[in-house]
């Protein structure tokens, strides 16, 4: 670059729909379910659509921990029952089932 400026990248600036996110990441975890394995398949997967893969990278790992973190997808951990009796009860009852 003769004039000192900054490469330009294709897809700079982009903003994805959560529509298009969201079925990424589905992609992603349909695509891993089918080979038994995590490697290459968001790399597969962004090529496919397109869209950058650190992109992709990075909404498979914000999903994964949205899905972690929520109460009802991990069991009630000592603490937290003694900071809500109402959430341990619906808690036991889950554990239960």
């Amino acid at each position: 670059m003769e004039n000192g400026a900054m490469p330009q990248h294709k897809n700079k600036g982009r903003r994805y729909s959560a529509e298009e996110k969201a079925a990424a990441v589905r992609m992603v975890r349909t695509l891993r379910a089918e080979l038994g394995t995590s490697q290459g398949t968001t790399s597969r997967v962004a090529e496919q659509l397109g869209y950058g893969v650190e992109s992709v990278r990075a909404w498979v790992r914000q999903a994964t921990s949205m899905t972690e973190s929520k109460p009802e997808s991990r069991p009630m951990i000592k603490h937290e029952c003694e900071n809500s009796s109402k959430r341990c009860v619906s808690s036991s009852a889950r554990m239960k089932s």
